[in-house]
């Protein structure tokens, strides 16, 4: 059985055995005696202490057990033998030492170093666990709130979360080091032996420039690390624009070929749709196309070489301005055919064709819509004109045909052709318009017209259109077939208010007003209310109207 005491080492309270008690109090009192005339005494062996109450807590499971003389033998091992130590540097410094202290280093400890600190001392507590330079995390704290706003929100919490060391055994902890009587006595005589340098030492002069050339030197660390993040930005940068100005470059070059400057992968389609579009050849807008976007992707693959390669020899001012040249030129050209491509379409021109139907009081006109026979093989299809081969003859194929119906002003029925196109001026629009080939027949009363027109390759696509005008006298029938639905255009006068393709299928009656009145469209009947609603309502679904024998052909 052994006697318990109680003791209030560095302000805990600790339950200790007599022998631990009479072990720990000649350790400390041992200490005490190697530290007699040293500077920071009482310091000392306050932190001593506080790192021996540390240990304790660390060994006992609660607040009840008693410290034993084992945990006193543990912590002193920990702690050292005052005379393992040379605790008088400023005696023993001529004289080689007797013995070191080979312990090793123990895991670090985050706290706030506020001895360093700027703001909170975050910034100097983690540089001491990373190892690495205060300044680096400082920076990465500014650069991560500048960018994302995240940084203050991570220091805050540090502040928050991490203790500061306020005592020199955490001090000491907080670098790794051993927390022993040896780096304890170190750490308080630094901090005496600085103190007492800058009493000493004060010049008020070299303090203010030794202040500017930190700052300075700090400013210019920065300007440093901000200057690299710049170069290795730059590197990135010029990659991309190597690998982008290659590809636009290879693309155009490839392009060069099947665009038709050199006929390498066969002739291509759509080549003629340039051709019919833009008055000058392929081969020259491909090259001018070139020129004018390839140049300015080739300096910019310079460009990016340049920021690559340091040493990198100029291509020569010669070669530079002809690059340029050639260049302009390439532009000039481009806008050149632009604006003459525009050109081509400013004035329009109509060529107009009539031709008398014959048509007796008794007939009725139908009209009736033909497609191309011949003109099946189309490759290049658009939604205003495709092109077609006729034999070995190569046309301009369109559809854009439009048919309307008026009243004939004086009595006679006649259709009228109005071939229309665009050009640079007048003569050249008129002629365009003059060569659509376009046809119609008459049969049997049947008026067959052709809902496509051509022309040849040669004339050029210029908004080509056909619009037909069918004039029927007064009193005179016109039945317009289904085939006609999709090409009646203008706003024609009937009784019914009909509108384009609601027409077809229905025979009409010229009136007197240039009104054609529906003689087969449905009319609902009203229902009176005196009648029986379950009687069947009877609607005149169509007149029949009698035909002539006789028979009119004309062929045009």
């Amino acid at each position: 059985m052994n006697k318990t005491i109680n003791i209030n080492l560095a302000n805990t309270f600790f339950h200790i055995d007599e022998d631990a008690y009479i072990k720990l109090q000649h350790y400390l009192d041992a200490i005490k005696r190697s530290f007699t005339d040293s500077q920071g005494k009482a310091e000392i062996i306050a932190d001593i202490e506080a790192r021996i109450a540390e240990l304790f807590s660390e060994k006992l499971s609660h607040d009840r057990q008693v410290v034993t003389i084992k945990e006193v033998e543990e912590v002193i091992a920990i702690m050292g033998q005052p005379e393992d130590y040379l605790v008088d540097e400023e005696i023993f410094e001529d004289e080689p030492k007797a013995k070191t202290s080979h312990a090793k280093k123990e895991r670090k400890q985050l706290f706030r170093d506020t001895d360093n600190k700027y703001i909170g001392g975050v910034s100097a507590g983690l540089s001491h666990y990373l190892g690495i330079d205060a300044l680096w995390v400082r920076l990465l704290f500014i650069l991560t709130t500048i960018f994302s706003g995240f940084g203050i929100l991570v220091y805050i919490l540090f502040w928050i979360l991490v203790p500061e060391a306020a005592t020199t055994a955490q001090k000491i902890a907080m670098t790794g080091e051993p927390v022993n009587i040896s780096n304890i006595e170190k750490k308080i005589k630094e901090g005496f032996d600085g103190v007492t340098e800058k009493v000493k030492s004060v010049d008020y002069d070299k303090m203010g420039a030794s202040v500017k050339k930190n700052s300075k030197n700090f400013f210019d660390s920065i300007m440093s690390v901000i200057l690299f993040f710049f170069k290795v930005l730059a590197k990135f940068i010029g990659i991309i624009v190597i690998v982008t100005a290659a590809t636009v470059l290879i693309a155009l070059f490839i392009g060069l070929f099947t665009a038709g400057t050199i006929d390498f992968w066969g002739h291509q389609p759509w080549q003629e749709y340039i051709d019919i579009t833009v008055d000058a050849p392929v081969w020259l807008i491909s090259l001018l196309s070139f020129f004018a976007i390839g140049i300015p992707f080739f300096f910019l693959f310079y460009l990016g070489l340049k920021i690559l390669v340091n040493n990198l020899k100029s291509i020569g001012n010669v070669a530079k301005f002809t690059l340029l040249g050639v260049w302009l030129l390439s532009i000039i050209g481009l806008i050149t055919l632009g604006v003459k491509t525009a050109t081509e379409y400013s004035f329009n021109a109509t060529a107009t064709e009539t031709q008398t139907i014959p048509l007796t009081s008794a007939d009725t006109l139908e009209i009736r819509m033909v497609e191309a026979q011949n003109l099946k093989n189309r490759y290049f299809r658009d939604s205003d004109f495709d092109i077609a081969m006729d034999g070995d003859r190569k046309l301009i194929y369109s559809e854009v045909v439009q048919v309307t119906i008026k009243q004939s002003p004086n009595n006679e029925a006649r259709i009228e052709i109005e071939k229309k196109s665009q050009g640079n001026n007048y003569s050249n629009a008129f002629e365009r318009a003059d060569k659509i080939e376009y046809s119609f027949n008459l049969d049997n009363n049947v008026l067959y017209l052709n809902n496509y027109l051509t022309t040849d390759f040669k004339n050029k696509f210029r908004d080509q259109e056909v619009e037909i005008t069918v004039f029927i006298p007064q009193d005179r029938f016109v039945k317009i077939h289904n085939s006609v639905r999709y090409k009646i255009g203008g706003d024609i006068k009937n009784d019914q208010n009909y509108y384009g393709r609601s027409l077809a299928n229905h025979t009409w009656l010229m009136d007197d007003l240039g009104v054609l009145t529906c003689l087969d469209c449905p009319v609902e009947e009203e229902i009176s209310e005196e009648e029986n609603p379950s009687e069947e309502i009877e609607t005149i679904d169509s007149l029949e109207i009698e035909e002539p024998k006789t028979v009119v052909k004309d062929s045009l």
